[in-house]
């Protein structure tokens, strides 16, 4: 999220100055020593995401499993030490895995894996989501269509869409969206160029199945 003005953007917890005033001042003095209570580093984030992916490369390579996002550990009772919580998913058996890491020990301390625990989406799982949106032989032309029509240019990829995700859990589905809550469903809202958005109300989008589902009412 930038700021306007403040010379810095805020991702995932951590504050990175960009160019600017501030941003010029900040460069200039003796940087502060990362206490407990602080937001990672982007350096921090960057350390916990390799340690904690260590385990899990060969299945990350294979699209498996993906690393969500990294977070602060705000476990009270901890020690002093700076200590950060990696979320990956594993697609292939539906588990939420949380690593904790010791950022001065480089190791993970903490391991826990949950079912049928959806923590929202991250970037990543989004334009994976509007890959397959794109891949799906109905759907795809008519999103090159409303995209071409809105913007006055053709669609390169997904990353050219504005993309919010959200997990969809079902109610009631009869259909291959039953599953949905324990595979991971992204409702996907998409955004076209003229700023106005897809009605994509009865699509959901199946990361486990890698398969798109229509909801039928």
């Amino acid at each position: 999220m930038a700021v306007a003005g403040a010379g810095m953007v805020t991702v995932a917890g951590a504050v990175l100055f960009i160019p600017g005033e501030q941003g010029s001042q900040a460069a200039g003095s003796a940087p502060r020593a990362v206490v407990q209570g602080d937001p990672l580093t982007a350096q921090e984030i960057a350390r916990a995401s390799t340690i904690a992916s260590a385990g899990s490369r060969e299945h990350m390579a294979a699209g498996q499993v993906k690393l969500l996002y990294v977070e602060r550990d705000d476990d009270k009772e901890a020690d002093e030490r700076r200590r950060a919580d990696a979320y990956l998913y594993d697609y292939s058996a539906d588990r939420l895995i949380v690593r904790t890491v010791d950022l001065d020990r480089g190791t993970v301390v903490e391991e826990s894996v949950a079912r049928g625990v959806q923590p929202p989406p991250s970037k990543a799982e989004e334009a994976t989501a509007a890959e397959l949106l794109l891949a799906h032989p109905q759907y795809g032309g008519g999103v090159r269509e409303s995209y071409a029509r809105a913007g006055g240019r053709q669609l390169r990829s997904a990353a050219d869409l504005g993309l919010r995700g959200l997990i969809f859990t079902p109610a009631g589905e009869r259909g291959p969206a039953r599953h949905c809550g324990i595979h991971r469903c992204l409702r996907l809202f998409v955004r076209l160029p003229d700023k106005t958005w897809l009605d994509t109300s009865r699509i959901v989008v199946d990361l486990s199945a890698k398969k798109i589902h229509t909801l039928e009412w």
